[in-house]
């Protein structure tokens, strides 16, 4: 028996909710732990994560629209949800440039929200996205794009952490050698941001950069930054033999042997699917 909308199976992925939401042809808000998918009668009509430009990044930074525009159309009609059509009707953006660029940034998040098809969340039955209908496009259409750049990324370099790490340089060929996109993705990398803020550093579409950087990784120009491990708390002075004792003295287990040096499989692993790729 279907659930009622509003409700999620625990740990239901968000492709399969996506698809009776689909079937029931709902109208709301599915969050998951990257992002959320608005649908309006059963179809997807946007989708926003927190590792993707948005659309005014899109639309500012590429220059079709002045900031004080999007801002202005956010004030006049966000309320309403209806920031997509005012921004048509005063003139500001073009219907074509709006649809085009609604849908780049769709399916960039969507990438990203469904890629790895973790658990729905929350469903909110009603919710509407202050931009207003753009354009729609079918749950299908939306999983079967995010699973062909999902496979389409792997064949190109098959480690994930370039599209959310901060990324590094290493070491090689000047990226006036490199083709001129590929040159200008290179040189946004700082060893500071990521995929996401390389693409609005850009004006580009965050698939596209992927693509780029997956290209950069696979010819060892680039990598993912390790997280810091924080270093562990000073051990604190042993208690006078006078005072009490506060903690058990059931002895701890004892510490682990330091492992032996093993090579840099990091970088073994880098040079085999470059000449897989290659």
């Amino acid at each position: 028996m279907t659930p009622p909308t509003g409700t999620l199976r625990t740990g239901e992925p968000a492709s399969a909710r996506l698809g009776t939401l689909a079937e029931q042809g709902a109208t709301g808000a599915l969050s998951t732990e990257t992002g959320i998918v608005y649908l309006a009668a059963g179809h997807v009509v946007h989708v926003e994560s927190a590792v993707t430009p948005d659309l005014g990044d899109l639309l500012t930074h590429s220059g079709a629209l002045a900031p004080d525009g999007w801002w202005e159309a956010i004030d006049q009609a966000g309320r309403r949800c209806r920031v997509g059509r005012q921004l048509v009707d005063s003139g500001r953006l073009a219907a074509g440039a709006l649809e085009l660029c609604h849908l780049g940034a769709l399916f960039d998040a969507a990438y990203f929200v469904l890629a790895h098809d973790g658990p729905a969340l929350r469903f909110r039955p009603g919710a509407a996205h202050w931009l207003g209908a753009v354009r729609s496009v079918p749950v299908d259409t939306v999983l079967r794009e995010s699973r062909r750049r999902r496979e389409l990324l792997h064949r190109i370099w098959p480690e994930p952490a370039v599209d959310r790490a901060p990324l590094a340089r290493v070491p090689g060929p000047d990226a006036a050698d490199l083709p001129a996109r590929r040159g200008r993705t290179l040189a946004e990398v700082d060893g500071v941001r990521t995929a996401a803020q390389i693409a609005t550093a850009l004006a580009c579409r965050t698939f596209h950069t992927l693509v780029e950087l997956r290209r950069l990784a696979a010819a060892g120009l680039v990598t993912p930054v390790a997280p810091l491990v924080p270093a562990p708390a000073p051990t604190s002075a042993p208690a006078p033999a006078s005072a009490p004792a506060t903690v058990s003295a059931e002895p701890g287990p004892s510490p682990r042997p330091a492992a032996p040096d093993e090579p840099d499989t990091a970088l073994l692993r880098r040079l085999l699917h470059a000449l897989e790729a290659l």
